[in-house]
């Protein structure tokens, strides 16, 4: 007992050492991990749009102590890339290093997938569009549309200056008439099927639609 006892602070600290030693090192040990992260898209010139598809979210292939890749704060990495440097229409690709990845402290970046985004911009357009009515189905049995209105009957869109170009028409929600006899107003929103093109303010209309009872034909 004496010889389990005899030193005992000695072996208590160098316990704790051994302890304290290998958590340091546990935690020190380098690992790597992918992650996704959000991609977000800063400073883009005034009066220019991007009109290609772009990636909203991406992945990172990261090193760094086991501790910290295996926590939350992976999770809060990110890339931001910087347009600014955009002077006129046209494509530019920005390859993605160190300078637009936002990592945790302690981690680096070893890949990016993919690698390199290329950005497409067009100077920006804006015109009042027509907006057409669109029925979820036909009104009731033995009614007809008498007449539909819409207001405003336009809205502005804005949007790369390629897809303005193509653009006719928007188009409410399905407005449902099976439930509808006489005259009816409704309230719904324009909608624009072009990812690239959005409404300059709320996309909200009101539309007006007035059934008649269809005459019964003498036979």
């Amino acid at each position: 007992m004496r010889l389990l006892t005899r030193n005992l602070g000695w072996k208590i600290f160098s316990l704790a050492l051994a302890i304290g030693l290998w958590f340091a090192f546990v935690g020190e040990t380098e690992t790597a991990a992918s992650v996704a992260v959000p991609v977000e898209y800063r400073n883009l010139p005034q009066g220019m749009d991007i009109s290609n598809d772009l990636p909203d979210h991406l992945y990172l292939k990261v090193r760094g102590p086991a501790a910290r890749v295996s926590t939350n704060e992976i999770s809060q990495a990110s890339v931001v890339l910087d347009l600014s440097s955009i002077e006129r229409p046209g494509e530019q690709t920005f390859t993605l290093d160190q300078n637009s990845v936002k990592l945790p402290t302690g981690l680096s970046l070893t890949r990016a997938v993919p690698s390199q985004i290329r950005v497409k911009v067009e100077n920006r357009d804006s015109r009042q569009v027509p907006v057409e009515i669109r029925f979820a189905g036909p009104p009731p049995q033995g009614y007809r549309v008498a007449s539909q209105s819409v207001y405003p009957p336009k809205l502005l869109v804005l949007g790369p200056r390629s897809h303005m170009e193509r653009l006719t028409a928007v188009e409410t929600d399905a407005i449902d008439l099976s439930r509808t006899v006489g005259t009816a107003e409704f309230r719904v929103s324009a909608y624009v099927r072009n990812p690239q093109l959005r409404f300059d303010g709320p996309p909200v209309v009101a539309v007006r639609i007035t059934l008649e009872k269809i005459a019964e034909q003498n036979h």
